[in-house]
């Protein structure tokens, strides 16, 4: 049953029992009571300081790092991507860069300007906000090295900023107010050196030649333990190629789950807890996920 029963002054598009298989890469899961897309950053504050309280939002990137349970998501869930696109140089060092811009786009953007450290996110399928939420990374790269500053939306609709420091930031981690959400940042990078300029291109041929790319995936589903390599793990246990349903481990990368024949998100989940189960049973080690798994089940 849904949570939202309000009408809402917008400019930008909100659809009713959207399905989020369209919004995730997993091309799998259930409806959302509301998707909104907003026109812009005041719309969407216009828009969240309508809602009601009690109802829940949900922010989702390229959904790259999603699984949507088949019961689907109550409230209202906010797509900013493309539409909070601003990109800006502030200055030689200084980037402002808001939440819907892809990983990618900003990489390239940074390049341009003869800014360093910012190829590996070339290689990270999702926006902006999605990276500054979980601290993405790759490469030996991650986003919070190099952010300067925050630009926060509350729950009322306000946008303010916050210092990096008054964040809580470990490995594909960040610790935020849960009535705040990440619509923008600064990131502060040093000048880039002639010889890095190609580093972008060769990450991205790297990470083609080890992972499935073209597939319907979530990028890598666990997080490395410490000193170890979760796909290591995967492939000692003889799950590199194990099913359950259409979900599949990936035969080419065994931190990846791959949705091979119309997967149900409950295959995918199951899944999920049946590598967790088999790693600990083995090796007594948990792997723990870094899948944001979000929804009601069926």
């Amino acid at each position: 049953m849904t949570q939202v029963d309000q009408e809402f002054q917008i400019r930008g598009k909100l659809l009713h029992d959207e399905p989020m298989a369209r919004h995730c890469s997993w091309r799998t899961g259930g409806v959302a009571d509301l998707f909104f897309e907003p026109a812009d950053k005041e719309d969407l504050a216009n828009f969240i300081a309508q809602i009601k309280p009690g109802v829940d939002i949900t922010w989702v990137g390229l959904g790259s790092n999603l699984l949507v349970r088949d019961g689907g998501v109550r409230g209202v869930v906010i797509g900013p991507l493309n539409r909070l696109n601003a990109l800006k140089l502030l200055d030689e060092n200084r980037v402002y860069v808001e939440c819907g811009v892809t990983c990618s786009k900003f990489s390239r953007f940074c390049v341009k300007h003869n800014l360093a450290g910012a190829d590996f996110l070339a290689g990270i399928p999702g926006t902006i906000g999605g990276a500054l939420a979980m601290n993405a990374g790759a490469w030996g790269g991650e986003t919070w090295q190099h952010v300067d500053t925050l630009e926060m939306m509350t729950r009322q609709g306000e946008i303010i900023q916050r210092d990096k420091d008054e964040f809580e930031v470990a490995y594909r981690s960040v610790k935020r107010n849960p009535d705040e959400w990440f619509s923008a940042a600064i990131f502060k990078f040093p000048q880039l050196q002639e010889q890095d300029q190609s580093n972008i291109k060769r990450l991205l041929e790297e990470r083609n030649a080890k992972q499935p790319i073209g597939l319907p995936s979530c990028g890598s589903v666990f997080k490395n333990p410490e000193g170890d390599h979760a796909a290591r793990l995967i492939e000692a246990c003889g799950l590199k190629g194990h099913c359950l349903g259409g979900a599949c481990v990936s035969d080419k990368h065994a931190n990846f789950i791959i949705n091979s024949e119309q997967a149900t998100a409950a295959e995918i989940e199951d899944l999920i807890a049946l590598v967790q189960q088999r790693v600990q049973e083995q090796f007594g080690i948990p792997l723990h996920t870094e899948v944001r798994i979000i929804g009601d089940r069926l």
